[in-house]
């Protein structure tokens, strides 16, 4: 009896410490700490050079981007790190707009409002005034009086607030613009029949935007076309991109404060931001970015759009705005809200909605590890003659503006040249860091008797990882496929995952993290050498606690990874990519048995490891203990 119970919770303890659907896939991200930065980290200027090569070669090679300028910037949560201006060459002679392109150059930023918009929305949810849960019509009452026509009106009492922020309210996308009757002159080449001026369809189009020669449209307007419309979807049940739902979501916040949307986004953030050179009046010439043949939007009024693509803004201001964002996301404006999380999935296998990020994970963007993810949190606009973009890597503590003006293909460009070098080079600075300030030798105190070792090392696949641990004489990377019943045709690493988190939290003393035992994928792609070296690639110098392997390596603990066989039915099988996380594995006598803590030598610190002054000075402190909570023992860095 007492064996069938040992062997049963050593099986219940395979199922909780080595979790196959988290660990057997990909190693968890991110695998370190944002990293700090200084503009003259060597990394990153190699990386900017290539970039700003990459840049003056595109606009060598293409004339036909003559007409076009950008603004670019990648800011850290505490400074700009880098930027770079273009100013287009052939500009309209009557209204050629700003000089020269430099930070303070402005924009129409289009729909990166929207975040302007959703953060006004959570902030007043933080105060109470409103709720993400309510339905908007508890806000707009206008709503619930929509009427049949033509089948089913929009269900406005199941579509909520948060709905709205999140791409799935399912209500359609716009109402006052993108209609081809107002820009195609016949559209029979289209195979749409001919609808003349008298026709009863036309009298139910509104009045304004482009139906009315660039009016802005009203409350009222909108409201008014809304009242009779059907859904795309059913709310909640499918994302699709809309205007619309911002728009409301204006409403919605003038309603609530008792100001305009305009006087209250300028108050509660543009103007304690300090962001002098955004606003939802036209700025001047002297400061305009104006496209030759498009200057005329310069001028449009958006009205009651304004919440979903009003703002104009400078790239310098967006970085501003970034900054704020990667230093609060965690709890945007105290609305107990982590800003920066997928909400619903889209058509691609690897983007989603957020509130109202559009958000791409991706695995092939860090070099020798494409198991490793990267997430992107993005927001984009468009307009006649401006494409924008906003990113934030969090996971980097990074962001990045890239504001362009005239031809309206090249940003797609712009961003694969300036987001690829970037985060490989920022992965490099990370590993280096991370390095230095965790991986190394520790051992327990000579003199208490205890045979306890523990060795940390990086690398580029998996992050920080252990590569030896002796724990009371007992080899543990030996004992684990013993006793915790790893399949014998697989390797295995044990990953350390950051947490975020302090055992004394107020005083940031005793960073914790946690061990997570991940299995090898079988048929690992990281076995090609061609996922080892990307062009530009600078390699990550050798040093004390680094290892440069690839996905291939465990330090003695891989097994063969074979390719798709009969002998491995599920080796390259479709559930080989479900993971799921499960970090919090097993106790022992109450305590966590995968958790790890990083202690100074003195158990305190001044400041957290990595820190960056106002100059952006360093000081990256040296972990000199750590110490294993469930088994009991700290263990001391060797020299």
């Amino acid at each position: 009896m007492g064996a069938r119970r040992t062997t049963a919770i050593l099986l219940m303890a395979f199922n909780f410490f080595i979790s196959l659907t988290s660990a057997s896939c990909y190693s968890q991200s991110p695998v370190f700490p944002p990293p700090t930065y200084s503009r003259s980290d060597p990394e990153l200027v190699e990386a900017f050079r290539h970039i700003e090569a990459s840049l003056s070669s595109l606009f060598a090679t293409h004339p036909d981007l003559n007409t076009s300028s950008y603004s670019i910037e990648v800011t850290s949560p505490y400074s700009t790190l880098w930027s770079a201006f273009h100013t287009a060459i052939d500009k309209n002679p009557e209204r050629p707009g700003a000089e020269h392109v430099n930070g303070s150059s402005v924009y129409r930023v289009a729909s990166i409002t929207k975040v302007f918009t959703v953060l006004g929305i959570l902030q007043q949810h933080a105060a109470g005034n409103l709720s993400l849960d309510d339905p908007v019509d508890v806000y707009i009452p206008a709503l619930s009086t929509s009427r049949s026509h033509h089948g089913e009106t929009i269900p406005w009492r199941a579509i909520t607030l948060r709905s709205l922020a999140s791409q799935l309210s399912g209500i359609p996308r716009d109402w006052a613009q993108s209609d081809l009757i107002t820009s195609l002159p016949d559209p029979s080449v289209v195979g749409l029949p001919p609808l003349p001026r008298s026709a009863p369809d036309r009298s139910d189009l509104p009045r304004c935007d482009e139906y009315g020669e660039y009016k802005p449209c009203t409350a009222t307007d909108l409201l008014d076309y809304l009242v009779d419309k059907p859904p795309v979807f059913l709310p909640n049940e499918k994302s699709t991109y809309s205007n619309i739902a911002f728009e409301l979501l204006g409403l919605v916040l003038a309603n609530v404060t008792g100001r305009s949307y305009e006087d209250y986004i300028e108050a509660s953030i543009l103007m304690p931001l300090n962001m002098t050179s955004s606003s939802f009046r036209k700025p001047c010439d002297a400061v305009a970015i104006l496209p030759k043949g498009n200057a005329w939007y310069w001028d449009v009024d958006e009205g009651v759009q304004n919440p979903t693509g009003g703002l104009y803004s400078s790239s310098s201001d967006m970085s501003v705005f970034l900054r704020h964002v990667l230093k609060t996301y965690r709890n945007v404006a105290d609305s107990r809200v982590n800003w920066l999380l997928p909400v619903s999935f889209t058509a691609g296998w690897k983007s989603f909605y957020g509130m109202p990020w559009e958000i791409l994970r991706v695995d092939r963007i860090v070099p020798h590890s494409p198991a490793r993810t990267v997430s992107f949190f993005t927001k984009g606009g468009s307009l006649p003659g401006y494409r924008t973009l906003i990113l934030l890597v969090p996971e980097y503590g990074l962001g990045i503006t890239i504001f362009t003006g005239g031809d309206d293909g090249f940003i797609d460009q712009l961003v694969e040249m300036v987001t690829v070098p970037l985060i490989r080079a920022a992965d490099r600075v990370a590993g280096r860091q991370a390095a230095h300030r965790y991986a190394g030798t520790f051992l327990a105190d000579p003199s208490s008797g205890i045979n306890s070792s523990l060795q940390i090392a990086y690398s580029d696949a998996h992050g920080l990882k252990i590569t030896k641990w002796v724990s009371n004489g007992t080899e543990m990377l030996s004992a684990i496929p013993l006793q915790f019943h790893v399949p014998e045709d697989r390797g295995f690493h044990l990953q350390l995952i950051p947490t975020s988190l302090y055992r004394r939290q107020e005083e940031k003393q005793g960073e914790l993290w946690r061990i997570a035992v991940t299995l090898d994928r079988w048929g690992s792609r990281t076995s090609s050498p061609l996922l080892h070296q990307q062009p530009g690639d600078v390699p990550l110098s050798s040093s004390a606690g680094v290892s440069e392997e690839g996905d291939g390596d465990n330090n003695g603990h891989e097994l063969p990874a074979p390719g798709p066989s009969s002998s491995h039915p599920y080796s390259g099988s479709v559930w080989e990519d479900f993971c799921v996380s499960d970090v919090d594995t097993m106790m022992y006598a109450g305590k966590p048995l995968n958790e790890i803590v990083f202690w100074d030598d003195e158990d305190h610190r001044d400041t957290p490891a990595g820190w960056e002054g106002e100059g952006g000075e360093k000081e990256e402190a040296r972990y000199g203990m750590v110490e294993l909570t469930a088994f009991r023992i700290n263990m001391t860095r060797c020299p």
